[in-house]
């Protein structure tokens, strides 16, 4: 794949209302600094202790899904109070929940192909949890995110296409029009959830560490019944 292109803009500038316009055209955004240094070092304390299990295709590659319920600071992060503002605003009403998960991006991790997580009818992947046709996946970085270190990829705008080539079952090793977004520890990148992204293989000399968590607005429910 060529070199692509790196969307590495002052974040800080932006308004509300561009940080809308931002998310809901280009399917991504970041906001930088949610979490400050101490926070941050909290967090990787706990994560630390986590037992992960690796994903088939690369060793490198581990997570632990359905943390949620941890309690302590893992928890309380879903109630971050910066990000429910901004989610208020963005969806104009009551914000539920969905899931959370921790994954971490060890040197040698091969990177994760262009996928979309918002899946109509349901997966293998995400089941009906993935089929609500509104839902925001906020991912928080515990490490900072340079082009060595498995930096997100994106391709904009993916996510308004109606074209077959966009139909959210299908993955790509790459497209044309993918992006690097680099960020600091402590920012977090929000998606749509039929966007279609990725990360970039780490080669660099340290492990990339990623809560995230994904809400849906009150009347976007899943087609079909989930576990509570």
């Amino acid at each position: 794949m060529t070199t692509p292109r790196i969307d590495d803009r002052d974040w800080s500038a932006l308004t509300t209302g561009e940080r809308i316009r931002q998310l809901e055209v280009e399917g991504y955004l970041v906001l930088p600094d949610l979490l400050d240094p101490d926070h941050v070092a909290r967090l990787k304390a706990i994560t630390a202790t986590f037992e992960t299990r690796a994903v088939d295709y690369s060793e490198h590659q581990r997570g632990r899904p359905n943390i949620q319920f941890d309690g302590g600071e893992i928890t309380a992060l879903i109630g971050h109070t910066p990000t429910l503002e901004f989610l208020r605003a963005l969806f104009g009403g009551e914000i539920i929940f969905m899931h959370y998960g921790y994954a971490r991006s060890e040197p040698g991790h091969p990177g994760i192909s262009l996928h979309a997580d918002g899946q109509p009818y349901g997966s293998e992947i995400f089941g009906f949890a993935g089929s609500c046709p509104v839902l925001v996946r906020v991912l928080y970085y515990l490490d900072d995110l340079i082009p060595e270190v498995s930096p997100f990829r994106v391709v904009p705008r993916s996510h308004l296409c109606l074209h077959a080539d966009a139909n959210p079952y299908t993955r790509y090793e790459s497209h044309p029009e993918e992006i690097m977004v680099p960020a600091r520890a402590g920012s977090a990148v929000f998606i749509h959830h039929r966007v279609f992204h990725g990360n970039f293989p780490n080669v660099g000399t340290y492990a990339r560490e990623m809560l995230a968590i994904a809400y849906r607005p009150a009347w976007a429910g899943p087609v079909s019944d989930i576990d509570p």
